[in-house]
């Protein structure tokens, strides 16, 4: 994730949009029960928690993916793999 757009995720008056699903009974009772004693104001925002969760864990795969088929074209093309580490490093720096 760009360091502009984790920026935006960490500002705590982000705009919202209401989202309506539909879910069994049965889970939203669960989520109303667990929800203050993982120290949430409400089941609300304990699913924002959960979803945003997921997203993170699937948009740091994507990312490394992304990056893994990256270096395996590289390499395809003769780049060598020292050329590709310094490259990395560079980049993590800045």
């Amino acid at each position: 994730m760009n360091i502009d757009k984790l920026k935006k995720r960490l500002e705590n008056n982000r705009p919202m949009v209401s989202v309506t699903m539909r879910m069994p009974e049965d889970v939203v009772e669960d989520l109303k029960e667990i929800a203050p004693i993982l120290g949430f104001s409400g089941y609300q925002p304990l699913i924002r928690a959960y979803i945003g969760q997921g997203l993170r864990r699937d948009l740091e795969k994507l990312d490394a993916d992304t990056m893994t088929l990256l270096i395996t074209s590289l390499k395809r093309r003769g780049v060598s793999q020292k050329v590709i580490k310094e490259a990395l490093a560079e980049a993590r720096q800045s």
